[in-house]
């Protein structure tokens, strides 16, 4: 027989949750207790919008409906790039962080092609530390600035033996100290080889999140706030990697994709380039470009 304490249970659409209920003096009973799971699920970017139409962009957009969208902007791209990552190849800290000091003015594709052979003849802050110049130098030239960046290299070999005990540091406070580590640099060692939330702000990133009206921040630093009280931590790194994805595939800097793009909902940018399917389809790339296409509802 129920007692007055027993819970009440409701809902047409639900699953059971096993709930201990105390009846009587040193007993209890197991009551199956329902939950109602018909809460709608956390919702995605629509697939259709008029160009100039979002409230972001006629200025009526609240700080409340700005981090709502981008939270929608990021779970929309966690379902168009599933696999987005860093994309220099590593397999430790320190050649993430040798290849990210690589990686300043020129592409990861370059990089890659440089990293190999550079990681098989340095394998250690020692071996860094102690290099010539010269053999550096003729590695990594095709990378664009490979003077400078042989001589960070090296100072960063030296750096990290006698003050870190030859160990890549975690602390962001620690990697920037390091010759030819910034604040973008660091959070892309932290966030990727010891799963560190942060967020990475180069060039796609400052371009997309204002293309995006998240920020009217131009300082990288000032962005970084701006955006990280947008986003829940737990996702400043991969909605790192999704923002870079979408502006190397979609976004383009002088002409991008609007009619293929699967934010175009929530982009107040809309129509900033070729807004028909077919022409705007025409200029996505990347090997997710039928996902892309498909996810957008464009088709080839």
């Amino acid at each position: 027989m129920p007692t007055a304490n027993a819970p009440r249970i409701t809902g047409a659409n639900a699953a059971y949750r096993t709930v201990m209920v105390p009846m009587l003096p040193f007993a209890a009973i197991i009551v199956r207790c329902m939950t109602d799971l018909t809460a709608p699920a956390a919702s995605l970017t629509p697939q259709r919008r008029r160009s100039g139409t979002h409230p972001a962009a006629r200025g009526q957009e609240t700080a409340i409906g700005r981090k709502k969208r981008a939270r929608r902007i990021n779970r929309t791209l966690a379902a168009v790039f599933p696999d987005a990552r860093a994309e220099l190849d590593y397999t430790t800290p320190l050649e993430l962080l040798v290849a990210t000091v690589l990686s300043a003015q020129t592409t990861d594709v370059r990089v890659n092609q440089v990293t190999p052979e550079l990681f098989a003849r340095f394998p250690t802050p020692e071996a860094y530390a102690s290099a010539s110049q010269t053999d550096i130098e003729e590695i990594i030239r095709p990378t664009g600035f490979y003077r400078a960046k042989a001589a960070n290299l090296i100072g960063l070999g030296q750096k990290l033996v006698t003050d870190f005990g030859g160990e890549v540091p975690t602390a962001l406070d620690d990697l920037v100290t390091l010759p030819g580590v910034g604040r973008k640099t660091a959070h892309v060692v932290r966030g990727n080889a010891f799963d560190m939330p942060g967020l990475t702000v180069d060039t796609h990133f400052q371009r997309l999140v204002h293309r995006l009206a998240l920020t009217e921040e131009t300082d990288p630093v000032a962005i970084e706030h701006a955006i990280a009280a947008l986003v829940e931590k737990k996702e400043w790194t991969m909605f790192s990697h999704r923002i870079i994805f979408l502006g190397r595939r979609v976004c383009h800097a002088r002409t991008p994709a609007c009619g293929a793009c699967p934010l175009r909902f929530d982009c107040p940018s809309f129509g900033a380039g070729p807004t028909g399917p077919a022409e705007a389809a025409a200029r996505v790339t990347g090997p997710e470009r039928s996902h892309i296409l498909a996810f957008a509802g464009v088709g080839e």
